[in-house]
């Protein structure tokens, strides 16, 4: 007795009394940014490691101290790496040591923008300190990210029953939905939303210093899916 292999009830391609349609779907949206954030650089430099080691501690504390007088517009503050290294003299011989720098990093995401240009300014205006930023973003969980994918749901539903009405059809069952690459094909590269930023450092203090005037970049999202549908046999 040989066991049976059971027929399929229809070939993955169709059949010309089930044809299947297969599209993709696509959407791009255009939203306002969640999140702006900075990266904020102190440095230090002196004679010996304690002095410099001194001053980053200090200007580290001055960063960290002017983000926090800002309160929930704040939501994120936190440390990046700290170096400090030995400058060596370039003449005599030996390992002679000229002097000692030191650099500390620290990221401030703000999601209040109308304190933005103001902490920026306020930020740059610290004594031996470098602002880079900011930089604009969604967060992983944006409701823009769903409103995207099912936009692009209906795109495929919508390409697909024009494709069936040309033909004289109508569609009648979904077969399968699915992202990009799912199934084992490699998925097209996303767009990307560029972010503007720019560089400022003061040797100076901060006191009296005037907000920049910051504009919102918006933010592009993409969402692609993959759809089969059946239809009802065409009119030819």
């Amino acid at each position: 007795m040989t066991d049976e292999v059971p027929y399929p009830s229809a070939a993955p391609y169709g059949t010309p009394d089930t044809p299947r349609v297969a599209v993709r779907g696509e959407a791009s949206l255009e939203v306002e940014p969640e999140t702006a954030t900075l990266t904020v650089t102190a440095s230090a430099r002196g004679k010996d490691r304690r002095a410099a080691l001194q001053d980053l501690t200090r200007r580290n504390a001055a960063i960290f101290e002017l983000a926090r007088e800002y309160g929930e517009a704040v939501e994120k503050l936190e440390s990046g790496a700290l170096s400090v290294s030995p400058e060596p003299a370039q003449h005599g011989w030996g390992e002679r040591v000229r002097a000692y720098s030191g650099h500390v990093r620290i990221t401030v995401a703000l999601n209040d923008f109308t304190a933005l240009g103001e902490l920026t300014a306020r930020l740059a205006g610290l004594e031996l300190t470098r602002v880079e930023g900011p930089w604009w973003a969604l967060r992983p969980g944006s409701p823009a990210h769903r409103d995207a994918r099912r936009q692009a749901v209906r795109d495929a539903v919508t390409r697909a029953r024009e494709y069936a009405e040309a033909l004289g059809a109508e569609l009648t069952a979904l077969v399968e939905l699915s992202d990009p690459g799912a199934d084992g094909a490699r998925p097209p590269a996303p767009g990307f939303a560029g972010t503007r930023g720019f560089r400022a450092a003061a040797p100076g203090g901060a006191d009296d210093v005037p907000a920049i005037d910051l504009e919102p970049q918006r933010q592009t999202v993409y969402a692609q899916v993959n759809a089969r549908f059946t239809m009802s046999p065409p009119a030819l």
